[in-house]
């Protein structure tokens, strides 16, 4: 089972269970076995926003469906899954931690001239109002630099994201196997319009 957590710090202590080398340039696919599926989630208050009075909210404030990282044995990785705000406003993702990794970086893929370039996003992952964020092998991922043991296929990997304002998502990623496309690692890419 997948677990899922918001931490609050703005709000009383409220503890509310929710549920890539380089990164690829093809669709994500599930992860295959008994893990696959993604835990139910379990409503909750919303951070900063609230549906109308007597009205509950779709789901869990922010949510990680479907998480998987890419397999390896030392190195780089990536984190993939989708960002689901259940709220009235924008979220956005600043940071991110794992035990698994000396550094975590938020990732978007670039065109410098013509080859596809992996460097840091400026500002963060933004999840609209009542919206999602893809992150997707050739696209927006979470990076992981300096792995610091074996991501196995079917390991279960821990995360922690930092929205603005300080609150926190903890999510469980499933490990697995994946070989998309090869995109440079170049923080200072120049990209083409």
């Amino acid at each position: 089972m997948i677990v899922r957590r918001v931490l609050s710090a703005g709000l009383a202590a409220v503890l509310t269970v929710v549920s890539t080398g380089a990164c690829g340039g093809q669709a994500a696919e599930r992860p295959a076995g008994k893990d696959a599926a993604p835990a139910a989630a379990t409503p909750s208050a919303a951070l900063g926003a609230s549906a109308p009075p007597g009205e509950p909210l779709d789901g869990p404030p922010l949510a990680v469906t479907d998480p998987w990282v890419r397999s390896t044995e030392s190195g780089m990785t990536a984190a993939f899954g989708t960002l689901v705000n259940n709220t009235d406003v924008d979220m956005t993702v600043v940071s991110g931690s794992s035990p698994v990794s000396r550094k975590v970086e938020l990732h978007e893929v670039a065109d410098s001239g013509g080859k596809p370039v992996m460097r840091p996003k400026k500002g963060g992952f933004v999840i609209p109002a009542r919206g999602t964020h893809q992150l997707q092998p050739g696209g927006d991922h979470i990076m992981l630099m300096g792995v610091k043991k074996e991501v196995r296929p079917g390991a279960q990997i821990d995360f922690t994201l930092t929205l603005q304002g300080g609150e926190t998502l903890e999510f469980t990623a499933v490990g697995k196997e994946f070989a998309g496309g090869q995109e440079d690692y170049r923080p200072d890419a120049q990209v083409t319009p």
